[in-house]
């Protein structure tokens, strides 16, 4: 449904960290920076902008597709390595779907940072 996400910022650099480190796993990396901010995403397709901005930004849960069970692993490592908070160790939460493996971390500005996988284990 969505093309991109702009996400307002409080601290553009120590949230650049956290989510370039965070998402490495599920192949995300830098497609532009500018003076308008950071875009985040597949090569040649920016869909989630950071930006700063003044005013304390509202937390958000954002969800991150993973391809496998092994990228939510790997994404939660990397994120609590980048200074998130835990708030939900990778495992399948059945009271979603009977397949649906994620793993939730507190991100900058107290977002709510979750990588996903939908596919059955292998």
């Amino acid at each position: 449904m969505f093309d991109h996400i702009g996400l307002g910022v409080s601290d553009y650099e120590a949230s650049k960290q956290f989510f370039l480190r965070a998402l490495a796993p599920l192949n995300v990396n830098v497609v532009m920076e500018g003076p308008h901010g950071l875009g985040l995403g597949t090569p040649g397709k920016p869909s989630f902008w950071l930006y700063l901005t003044a005013q304390k930004p509202t937390p958000l849960h954002l969800a991150f597709s993973a391809k496998t069970r092994a990228q939510v692993d790997v994404f939660y490592a990397a994120a609590l390595a980048a200074g998130g908070k835990d708030n939900g160790a990778p495992g399948l939460r059945p009271h979603y779907h009977p397949d649906y493996y994620g793993a939730f971390v507190i991100g900058p500005d107290g977002h709510n940072v979750e990588a996903v996988c939908h596919q059955p284990s292998a």
